[in-house]
């Protein structure tokens, strides 16, 4: 599911402050079927969702020591489905610019009453939730790492990994010629790696 953290009760919060985690999905999914029959509860259906980031291949002297350099966080809480349409329509906004800033703007919205009755918003309000990360160099067991043949004779260190976009390609019933601004401006902005987790 595509989802985006934000407050619609506080719009100009940040990533300090509490927020809600809001989940775009087909109307008819299972996980909001299940939250639909679980929305009688006060709370909403419990929920935890994860989601990790690779930054880099970590490549040790032994394969037990091998790993990855990441970020990763999970978020517990309660899922209920947004019925108010206002809120609807903000989450729905802020997803689809969460995927690429200013789409939304850029797209024939707003959306129709056969595109609102077939997609649904869930709310998750966060109630705990923990983050890890794993950045740096192999960390071999000092016996290996004074072992001067297997030192001399076996590659280390880490391999960075990085997400990057393309030349868009136009769909088949594309008429305008040009790519929108938004669209390569992001496109930009990805492509100026950051320095490298290691």
């Amino acid at each position: 599911m595509i989802g985006h953290m934000r407050s619609f009760a506080r719009p100009f919060s940040d990533e300090t402050d509490v927020l809600d985690l809001y989940l775009h999905g087909y109307v008819s999914s299972r996980f909001v079927n299940i939250a639909r029959s679980s929305t009688a509860t006060e709370e909403g259906l419990s929920v935890c969702v994860a989601a990790s980031h690779v930054d880099g291949l970590v490549m040790a002297l032994t394969p037990n020591s091998h790993s990855y350099n990441y970020r990763s966080a999970v978020l517990f809480g309660h899922a209920a489905l947004v019925e108010d349409a206002s809120e609807r329509l903000y989450a729905m906004q802020l997803i689809t610019n969460g995927v690429v800033p200013g789409r939304w703007q850029g797209t024939r919205v707003p959306p129709n009453n056969a595109e609102l009755s077939s997609t649904s918003i869930l709310k998750v309000t966060v109630t705990a939730g923990s983050a890890k990360i794993r950045s740096g160099p192999p960390s071999d067991d000092n016996n290996e790492k004074t072992d001067n043949y297997v030192v001399g004779t076996v590659w280390t260190g880490v391999v960075p990994v990085h997400l990057s976009f393309g030349e868009p390609v136009a769909g088949p019933y594309n008429a305008v010629d040009l790519h929108p601004s938004y669209l390569t401006e992001h496109i930009s902005d990805s492509s100026m790696l950051p320095e490298s987790v290691q």
